[in-house]
Order: structure tokens, then C-alpha cells, then sequence
């Protein structure tokens, strides 16, 4: 069979497997649509949250970023897992204690305000809808290769299908499919990575082979060859740092507390039956993360490396200048048809001459031979993954499990979001502000519009998204982290915390960062200045966009702080409320 034909049989069964578990898990009351009835074994919940967390800036993305940025990709390596630990240590076995449905009903309960509970919703829809661009972004990538049509109509087909299967079966029917993801995903993303690692190493074990030795007789290392090919073209070398170590430090950091804070993942930890299934389902997420996040360096390396090595024209000198290459391969053409990768051949020549045209030196040499300027005119990083196998020749069934896999985890992540975002307008908005006389039936239709109305906001933001998967999620990571976590963090180890001060540090938290992003991603026009404020050179420290959201938890916990102790303390039920989430059932009262 072709390529294609195997393309259509992994997505096409994928796609009625998840639509089956939606039918056959169908919601039938409120729990199971905003928990799953509370009753999911933890190994089920574990691998259901790993597909949840890894999203399509995890499969489809992260990746990406390590092919082309290297060294520097590594904070989102280090925060993504990072944080994940910090969600399993410090907020999840705590809030399903709490026992709630919602992270916006906790901080409204623990906070006793609706105006908490109103501004917690405000957070959580901002970080969620940011989140959600990115995985839209990555259904319409998969799509719009694997399937051959537009990138804007693979969107469409992936909000339809998440609305099918997430409407109709709640959090009961995206547990189960989620499940069934997590065995596509993590599949997918592996077998490709050990026939490469194979092909360039002769080392079955991706981990193992990002460290070996190239098969080709050379005798150097595989990150050893990798940093000659890209420092011979102009580019900085892939394994050493460059940039600000504290544009580092707080990406990192933003990363990991925006992690912590990420309401999809936090909800998962209420569909198990006792708090020390929370804790048990967090231990085995992140043994089912860690298989993918291990093999993400030794994919981003091989496929940078396979990449350079099949479109390029050789190293630049005299002996190499004027032999004849060969013209771009298939895989090329492929995903030329999608618009996600341009060249133009400046020099009519055939070949592709890529190299860093911002290196001067490089750029003087190239000229020499007739190269009129890189003829890389646009090249999208979340493509790396997709195309890896095409670029290395695998079989095609492989290149059909890898569409699938791609598409599962943009999907999977995406119901989980569109699911907290219609809780928290269905459950926190209506049920529990403005209309708390409604019936469950009621609730559950207003749950299942909100969602729809969600999909359709998400497909049309996807269609027009800010940047690359992993940039927008990176930017979602940086709300929550700068709005949600220090809330929830304050709420359950702080008793002198009060409404006025949570409510004070959530806004401050969320404005600072919202206004820091919009002014330095040049999204905010200044009146009367020509300031392009998207570069290095104008951010605050060096601090990129992506990396505020620490700078935003740290106002936001000394805004609510300082107002805290400003006013008047909690009710006294509220101090014993926050001291009973913290002290494990049974435990008496300290004695002398």
C-alpha cells in the first residue's frame, strides 16, 4: 500500500475508535461530565493525564524547537516535566481532598467570594483559550499534510471531531478516549524515533543514541557531527548555550509554575476515588511522560540532522562549490503543497542553498559562489516531527502512524481544555453564581453549549494563531503560572490569605503579563511611535515574553500578600477549612 492509503487507515481507525469510546462512555449526569463520576482507576487516570498533558507542543512542537534552537530548547524540557512534579507534590493530592469539581469553585470556597470565584473563571478562560490555539494550530499541521487539504480546513475537521466526542461524552467520555490517545501518541512518536536512531547510529534506544557514535564510519559522535554541519553553514553550534542565562532561569520557572497551574491537568486529579489515588495517578503520569520527554532530544537532533543533511548543498569551500546536488527530494514537494515550507531558487540552480543569512562572514562566502541569499524563505518548526520519517525514508506505514500520533495528542489536550473552559461558565458562572436554582439537566445542556461555543472560538483563533504551537502554549504556561498557581498555592498553605488579597493578586498577576505580551510581542500599537518592541534588545532585562509569567507570580503573590495583611483575617471556618486540606484524615491535634 502507498503512503496515503496507510495515511487514511491510521487516522480514519483512530478516529472511529475515539468515537466509539465517546458513545459507548456517553455522559449521563453532571459528575460524569465534569469528573467521570469520580471513579477512574489511577493507572487509567495516569495514562489519561499523560495525553492530556502532552499536548501538540509536546508531540508535535517541542521537538521542533530542539531541532532548530538546541541547548536553548532545553527550558521547556526542564519546565514541562519540572512542573508536572510540582502539580503532583504540592496542588493535586491537596485539591481532591477539597473534593470540588473546579478550580475556580476551590478558590471561590477557599477565598469565600463569588468575585474570587468570577476572576478565577477570567484566569482560567485566558490560559486555556491561549492553550488551546496552539493544539488547533497543530490538528491543522497534521491535517494539512496528512490528509492533503487546507490548513484552515484541517482545522475545521479537528474541531469536529473533538466537538463530537467531547460534547457528547464530558470528562467520563474524554477519560477513556483519552486513554486510547496516549497508546496512539506515545507509539507513534517512538517507532519513528528508534528506526532513525537505528539508521544514524546503529543504536536501537533514542536516549542511547543521541550520545553514540554516527554509523557512517566517520568516528564522530552524532551532537559532534550535528555541530559541525550547523556551525559550516553559519549557524550557531547546536550544543552550547547563547542568550540570557536569566531569560533562561525564567522561562524554566514560568514553565514549571504555569505547569502547576494549568487547569485541564488539575481537574484530571478529581476523577479518582480517594487522595491517595491523586497521588498514585500523578506517579504514573509521569512514568508515561517521561518515555516521550526522554526520546524528544534524540528526535529534535536526528531530525535537524537529516534535515541538513537532505536538502543541503555540502559544506561551503572550493572543492565542494560547483558539484552538481541533488534537486529537493519528494518530502520536500510534500510539504511545499501544505505552505509550511518555502524555498526560492534565487540562483536558478535547482538546488537549495540554506544557511544563516544573518551571519556576515557566511553570507560574503556564499556570494562568492553565486548563492544569492538563503532560498529557505520559510520553514515551520512544527513540522519537524511529522515530516521526520518522510525525511529519513521509513515505511509508510510508519508516516501513517505518525499522523495519527500527532493528530491524538493535539486532540486529546484540546478536549481537555474545551472541557475546563465549559465547567468553569457552565458550573462556576451559571450553577454557582447566577442562576444556582437550574436543575442538572439544565446544567449539563448549558455545560455541552458552552463547549461548542469553545470549539468554535478555538478553531477560528487556531486559524490565525500568534506563532508556533510551542510558542503559543509557552505563552499560556505563562498566564496561568502568573494568575492561577500563586491562588491556589496561597490557598492551600496560607490561612492569613483573604478574599480581598487573592482577588487583588490574581488581577495583578494577569494584567501585568497579559500587557507585558501584548507590548512586547508587538501586538499593542503605541500612538505616535514607530517602536518594534519584538526583539531582545527592548525586553525588560532581556526577559522574552514567554518567560514573564514568573515576573507575573511574583507580583501576584506579593500583591495578594500585602493586601492580605492589610485587612481584616479569614473566618475563623475558613482557617480550620484550609487546615483540614493540609492534615491527612486521623491525624489528632500536636501535643507537647
Amino acid at each position: 500500500m502507498d503512503v496515503q492509503t496507510w495515511i487514511y487507515l491510521a487516522v480514519g481507525g483512530t478516529f472511529a475508535l475515539y468515537i466509539g469510546i465517546a458513545i459507548w462512555a456517553r455522559a449521563g449526569s453532571t459528575s460524569d461530565f465534569y469528573v467521570a463520576g469520580g471513579g477512574v482507576n489511577p493507572i487509567a487516570n495516569g495514562m489519561a493525564t499523560a495525553a492530556d498533558w502532552m499536548s501538540a507542543a509536546s508531540f508535535i512542537s517541542m521537538a521542533g524547537l530542539i531541532a532548530f534552537l538546541g541547548y536553548q530548547a532545553s527550558p521547556y524540557l526542564m519546565g514541562w516535566t519540572g512542573g508536572y512534579v510540582l502539580l503532583a507534590l504540592l496542588l493535586a493530592p491537596y485539591l481532591r481532598k477539597f473534593g470540588k469539581f473546579t478550580v475556580p469553585e476551590f478558590i471561590g470556597d477557599r477565598f469565600y467570594s463569588r468575585t474570587a470565584r468570577l476572576v478565577a473563571v477570567l484566569c482560567l478562560v485566558v490560559a486555556s483559550v491561549t492553550y488551546v490555539i496552539g493544539q488547533m494550530k497543530g490538528v491543522g499541521v497534521a491535517f494539512g499534510r496528512f490528509l492533503e487539504v487546507e490548513f484552515e480546513t484541517g482545522v475545521m475537521i479537528g474541531m469536529g471531531i473533538v466537538f463530537f466526542y467531547a460534547v457528547l461524552g464530558g470528562m467520563k467520555g474524554i477519560t477513556y478516549t483519552q486513554i486510547a490517545q496516549y497508546c496512539v501518541l506515545i507509539f507513534a512518536y517512538t517507532v519513528p524515533a528508534i528506526f532513525i536512531s537505528i539508521q544514524l547510529t546503529g543504536v536501537p534506544l533514542p536516549q542511547l543514541g543521541l550520545g553514540a557514535s554516527m554509523a557512517d564510519g566517520s568516528g564522530l559522535a552524532l551532537l559532534d557531527k550535528l555541530d559541525q554541519t550547523v556551525t559550516e553553514l553559519g549557524f550557531a553550534k547546536y550544543t552550547e548555550p547563547n542568550g540570557s542565562t536569566l531569560n533562561t532561569f525564567m522561562l524554566t520557572l514560568s514553565l514549571m509554575i504555569g505547569t502547576a497551574g494549568l487547569p485541564h491537568v488539575i481537574i484530571r486529579f478529581f476523577t479518582v476515588p480517594k487522595v491517595s489515588d491523586a497521588r498514585k495517578s500523578a506517579g504514573y503520569a509521569l512514568v508515561f511522560i517521561a518515555i516521550l520527554y526522554t526520546t524528544a532530544p534524540a528526535v529534535g537532533a536526528m531530525a535537524r540532522m537529516n534535515l541538513m543533511d537532505t536538502i543541503q548543498t555540502g559544506p561551503v569551500g572550493e572543492a565542494t562549490a560547483n558539484l552538481e546536488y541533488e534537486k529537493r527530494p519528494d518530502w520536500f514537494r510534500n510539504w511545499e503543497a501544505t505552505g509550511l515550507l518555502r524555498f526560492e531558487d534565487k540562483n536558478s540552480d535547482g538546488r537549495i542553498q540554506y544557511y544563516n543569512d544573518q551571519n556576515p562572514e557566511f553570507t560574503a562566502l556564499a556570494e562568492r559562489f553565486g548563492w544569492q541569499g538563503n532560498e529557505m524563505v520559510e520553514i515551520d518548526r512544527d513540522i519537524m516531527v511529522l515530516a521526520n520519517p518522510e525525511i529519513a525514508d521509513l515505511p509508510a506505514w510508519v508516516i501513517g502512524l505518525v499522523a495519527a500520533g500527532g493528530l491524538a495528542a493535539a486532540l486529546s489536550t484540546a478536549a481537555g481544555l474545551l472541557l475546563a473552559i465549559s465547567s468553569a461558565i457552565s458550573h462556576d458562572l451559571l450553577k454557582r453564581t447566577f442562576t444556582p436554582n437550574i436543575s442538572e439537566k439544565q446544567e449539563l445542556r448549558a455545560g455541552r453549549v458552552a463547549m461548542a461555543g469553545a470549539v468554535i472560538v478555538a478553531g477560528y483563533l487556531g486559524m490565525n494563531p500568534p506563532g508556533f504551537a510551542a510558542q503559543v502554549v509557552a505563552l499560556a504556561f505563562g498566564l496561568a503560572a502568573s494568575s492561577i498557581f500563586p491562588a491556589l498555592m496561597l490557598g492551600i498553605f496560607s490561612k492569613r490569605v483573604n478574599d480581598k488579597g487573592a482577588i487583588a493578586g490574581m488581577l495583578a498577576g494577569l494584567l501585568s503579563t497579559l500587557f507585558y505580551i501584548f507590548v512586547f510581542k508587538g501586538w499593542l500599537f503605541i500612538p505616535g511611535t514607530n517602536w518594534l518592541p519584538n526583539t531582545a534588545e527592548h525586553w525588560l532585562l532581556g526577559i522574552q515574553p514567554e518567560s514573564f509569567g514568573a515576573i507575573g507570580a511574583l507580583i501576584n503573590f506579593t500583591v495578594a500578600i500585602v493586601v492580605s495583611r492589610m485587612s481584616a483575617e479569614p473566618p475563623a471556618e475558613i482557617q480550620r477549612l484550609v487546615e483540614s486540606i493540609r492534615v491527612p484524615r486521623g491525624v489528632g491535634a500536636a501535643t507537647s
